[in-house]
């Protein structure tokens, strides 16, 4: 398997406070991972772009990205909320973290990949149509499905958010669009404390309470999530790959181990040689516990390598 594996350095520019938990160093440390594991060579590198205005705008609208950027400040942090700051670097870095997304899609469709993996910050999955929150910008992996949507080849897409909390950005851009169906799993309650969809049929959501084990967790996607995958027979999955479910994570309790994340990736990758001629694209989201989060996200490239 070719993985594409893609990044920039802008990414690591973005800061929004010292001790801040979303961080410059979980980039850097899952590329230090990489290496250590022996499989940054075997990837095919590429530099994230910045997204052009087109596909910004099938997710968010002109107005929100208008004013989005004219917040940027020239110098120190500007609060969009209290977790969620901007320095003069973070417009830049979204634009590439959702623009390595969409380079993602078209390399898949090209054939020059066989999936790939986005290490970009800042995340997404929170971000709304006109709202920045829960550390998030832009809607990196809703602005790379809808790309996906435009190709002739790409009828229907699936997006499997595994993040620790509810990707309510993704659901609230998407959540009226019968080409996409959306499996999310995620502690509840837990931020952000919205009502979540419950009545719309593409939308399939894994409540987790507290303390959830990883045999528990697979069982529960194992029941609610695959078969609806299978049925729905999409022609590309997308991934939210968020890893604070991890049972060290300091942002939530769930228990999950490495392990948990290569069954649930093995399980992505069958489904997805079965329906999808194996296009997957993942882009990091969350994972708070550096160590946690690097050996986490090593082990989910290694599954989609199938080294």
């Amino acid at each position: 398997m070719v993985t594409a594996y893609i990044t920039h350095p802008d990414c690591q520019l973005h800061q929004m406070g010292e001790h801040h938990p979303e961080c410059p160093d979980r980039v850097r440390l899952i590329e230090d991972q990489l290496i250590s594991d022996q499989l940054f060579d075997f990837l095919k590198f590429y530099q994230a772009p910045l997204v052009s205005d087109d596909d910004l705008y099938r997710a968010h609208t002109q107005k929100y990205v208008q004013e989005i950027e004219s917040l940027s400040p020239q110098q120190g942090l500007v609060s969009i909320d209290d977790d969620t700051l901007m320095n003069p670097y973070t417009i830049t870095a979204a634009k590439r973290a959702a623009g390595a997304g969409v380079l993602a899609v078209d390399l898949v469709l090209k054939g020059e990949v066989n999936n790939a993996f986005c290490n970009v910050r800042p995340p997404g999955h929170h971000a709304e149509r006109e709202q920045a929150m829960g550390f998030c910008f832009f809607n990196n992996i809703a602005i790379a499905a809808l790309h996906a949507l435009q190709s002739k080849v790409i009828r229907k897409v699936a997006i499997i958010d595994f993040d620790v909390h509810h990707g309510n950005g993704t659901e609230e851009i998407l959540q009226d669009d019968d080409r996409v169906m959306i499996l999310s799993s995620f502690q509840y309650p837990s931020f952000p404390d919205k009502d979540f969809a419950i009545n719309h049929k593409n939308i399939v959501n894994v409540k987790l309470h507290p303390n959830t084990k990883g045999h528990e967790y697979r069982e529960l996607v194992s029941h609610d999530w695959f078969t609806a995958l299978r049925k729905f027979s999409p022609d590309m999955i997308f991934i939210s790959a968020g890893f604070d479910a991890h049972h060290l994570d300091p942002l939530a309790d769930i228990n999950l181990k490495e392990s948990d994340y290569v069954w649930l990736t093995q399980q992505i990758m069958m489904i997805a040689d079965q329906c999808a001629k194996g296009r997957i694209v993942s882009m990091l989201e969350g994972g708070y516990h550096l160590g946690a989060l690097a050996k986490s996200a090593s082990a989910h490239i290694r599954e989609l390598m199938k080294l």
